[in-house]
C-alpha cells in the first residue's frame, strides 16, 4: 500500500505543477486583459502599467481569482445589460472634475461643506475601479498599497472607508494613547474597543440604517471543500463591480457591503496616517464584507465597524494576509 502511495505521488505531481502552471499562464492573460480596460476605460498610463505589472507579476496572485476555479457570479456582459435595464450610468462629470479621475467620488460632510470642497477622493469601486469588472483579489496589504501608488494614489485610513460607507466623512477619531507602549494587537483591540462602543448606536450600511440581504454583491456560494483559504481550493466567485446599483453610499461610493473585504490602513500613531502623508503607514483593517454573506454572515459589517486583528500585520509587513475574498480599493489627496 506504501509503495502505490509513493507511485500515485510520483504520477500525480507533474499532473498537479501542470495545472498550476496553467492557472498562472491564464492569470497572467487575465491580467493583461484587465490593465486594457485600466487605460482604455480610466486612462492609466503606460508608465503606470509597467510599474503594476512588476507588482503583479512579484505577486504572482493578484488578479480576479484563481481562473481554473473562480466561477463569477455573473459576467460583464451580463452587468451591463442590467445596468443598461435599469438605466444606470455611473459616468460622472462633477466628480471627474472634483476628483481629477474617473470612477472616483470625493469625501466630505454634507452637513459642513460641498463635493467641492473636498480634499479627497475615493475609488467609487473595488479595484481596479472600473463598473462591470470583477475586483482583485489575492492582493496582500504592501501589495495593494504600492498599487494605489503606482496610479499616484494613495491606500486610505479606516476612517475614510468608513466616512465613504456612512455617507459622511467625520474628522478622525483614532485613540492614539490607547495605543501608546503595548504589542500591535492590545493596541488596535484597545482602540477599536473604544471606536465601536462610541459608534454603534448610530450603525449604519452603505445603502441605509437597517442590515438588508439580497442589496450587495452577497449571493454568490463558496467553492465546496474550500477550508478558508488556498489558491487551489477557493474561488473568487464575485460579481462584476457595480452590478448592484443600490448598494452605494450617499457619496456615490459602491460595493462597500458585499462583493470583497478591502484593506485599509489603521494608524496607531499620527505619524501613519495615510490621509496626512505617511509612507511607513500602520497595521493592516479589513473592512466591509464579502459575496456569501446572504448565506453565511461571518461578522459584522456596518460602516464604522472596526475588525478585530485578524491576520494582523504592519500594512508594509512583505508576508501581510492575501486571501480570495480579499480586495482594496484607493484613496487620493486632493489640492485646492
Amino acid at each position: 500500500m506504501k509503495a502505490r502511495l509513493c507511485m500515485l505521488a510520483l504520477l500525480t505531481a507533474p499532473l498537479l505543477a501542470m495545472s498550476a502552471d496553467g492557472s498562472k499562464s491564464a492569470l497572467a492573460q487575465q491580467n493583461e486583459r484587465m490593465f486594457a480596460q485600466m487605460q482604455a476605460e480610466r486612462g492609466v498610463t503606460d508608465a503606470q502599467l509597467a510599474r503594476l505589472r512588476v507588482i503583479f507579476a512579484h505577486s504572482g496572485f493578484m488578479g480576479q481569482g484563481n481562473p481554473a476555479i473562480s466561477v463569477h457570479a455573473d459576467t460583464p456582459e451580463g452587468c451591463q445589460k442590467k445596468l443598461q435595464q435599469r438605466h444606470v450610468s455611473y459616468a460622472n462629470p462633477e466628480f471627474e472634475k472634483i476628483c481629477r479621475a474617473k470612477y472616483m467620488a470625493p469625501l466630505y460632510d454634507p452637513k459642513k461643506a460641498t463635493a467641492a470642497q473636498a480634499k479627497v477622493c475615493i475609488d467609487q469601486f473595488e479595484y481596479p475601479d472600473i463598473p462591470c469588472v470583477d475586483p482583485v483579489v489575492w492582493v496582500k496589504a504592501r501589495e495593494a498599497a504600492e498599487s494605489c501608488e503606482a496610479e499616484d494614489k494613495r491606500m486610505c485610513d479606516a476612517h475614510e472607508w468608513e466616512g465613504a460607507c456612512a455617507g459622511e466623512l467625520e474628522e478622525p477619531d483614532y485613540r492614539f494613547d490607547l495605543a501608546e507602549g503595548v504589542p500591535m494587537n492590545v493596541a488596535v483591540e484597545r482602540m477599536r474597543t473604544a471606536h465601536n462602543q462610541a459608534d454603534e448606536a448610530t450603525k449604519s450600511w452603505s445603502y441605509g440604517p437597517q442590515y438588508q440581504r439580497g442589496i450587495c454583491a452577497t449571493g454568490s456560494f463558496k467553492t465546496p471543500g474550500c477550508p478558508g483559504g488556498g489558491w487551489g481550493l477557493c474561488g473568487s466567485n464575485t460579481y462584476p463591480a457595480g452590478e448592484f446599483p443600490d448598494c452605494g453610499s450617499r457619496l456615490g461610493v459602491y460595493d462597500l457591503n458585499g462583493n470583497v473585504a478591502e484593506h485599509m490602513n489603521l494608524p496607531l500613531r499620527a505619524d501613519q496616517m495615510a490621509s496626512r502623508g505617511s509612507q511607513q503607514l500602520g497595521v493592516t483593517e479589513m473592512k466591509g464584507s464579502w459575496f456569501i454573506f446572504d448565506s453565511y454572515r461571518a461578522h459584522p459589517d456596518w460602516c464604522r465597524w472596526r475588525a478585530p486583528f485578524w491576520h494582523g500585520t504592519r500594512v508594509m509587513d512583505p508576508n501581510s494576509h492575501a486571501n480570495y475574498h480579499l480586495g482594496f480599493r484607493c484613496c487620493k489627496t486632493i489640492g485646492p
